[in-house]
């Protein structure tokens, strides 16, 4: 699942995208009101963990925005100001849920989660493409009725390559959604998870058609080759 976070403290943002990403989510960032704004209105998330105050466009404004757009994604509002007033305001506006700063990591993934297990009307819990079904609330891939086992980043990963649309992605772009930038990687991560994933979703399956591909020079995609 994708999460986007906005949020101008960078030690705070940091800690929250590294934590989140051991739990096998891909993290979007946004330290900065009007980018977040832009980011929650275009582009296409689960959940969004969203600043109420922020520089340029502060997070009311933003929540509004994203209601007003007729955009539903659960968003989780973090703020300094624990008065019923400023916490009415913020669901008045739209959010889901409210947590107060500080506040410890472990409540916050419990919210995570609770936002997430809310039924959406015009969200599938499930992947199904190509013949392939990757299991959100059991982290799991299933192929051919067989349930293949996945670590937390070969799941993000997968999850990664399954939500954009046959599209061409490369290292970068991976990188910036599956991994954390400041986290200490070695430069072929990338082509190591990918060929993890070749082995349990491709290599298993000779007499099915192939699903994780490279385009050289480019980067790599999901899905039958047409």
């Amino acid at each position: 699942m994708r999460i986007l976070i906005v949020e101008d403290d960078i030690k705070i943002s940091s800690a929250l995208k590294r934590g989140l990403e051991r739990q096998a989510y891909a993290v979007d960032l946004s330290n900065d009101g009007q980018d977040g704004l832009a980011m929650a209105t275009t582009e296409n998330y689960d959940l969004v963990i969203l600043d109420r105050m922020l520089p340029n466009v502060d997070g009311i404004q933003i929540l509004r925005e994203m209601r007003n757009s007729s955009i539903s994604t659960p968003v989780l509002l973090l703020t300094a100001k624990d008065r019923v007033l400023d916490r009415a305001e913020g669901l008045n506006a739209g959010a889901d849920d409210y947590l107060v700063k500080p506040f410890a990591f472990v409540e916050l993934i419990a919210r995570v989660r609770a936002l997430l297990r809310r039924p959406q009307q015009t969200k599938e819990t499930n992947i199904v493409i190509d013949g392939l079904e990757l299991d959100r609330d059991n982290f799991v891939a299933i192929r051919n009725n067989q349930r293949i086992e996945l670590s937390a980043k070969e799941f993000a990963l997968l999850e990664y390559l399954m939500s954009s649309g046959g599209r061409i992605v490369n290292k970068d772009q991976i990188m910036q959604h599956v991994w954390d930038y400041d986290a200490d990687i070695l430069p072929n991560t990338v082509e190591v998870y990918i060929g993890y994933l070749r082995n349990k979703l491709d290599k298993p399956f000779p007499h099915l058609p192939k699903l994780i591909h490279t385009r050289r020079g480019f980067g790599y995609y999901f899905g039958i080759k047409k």
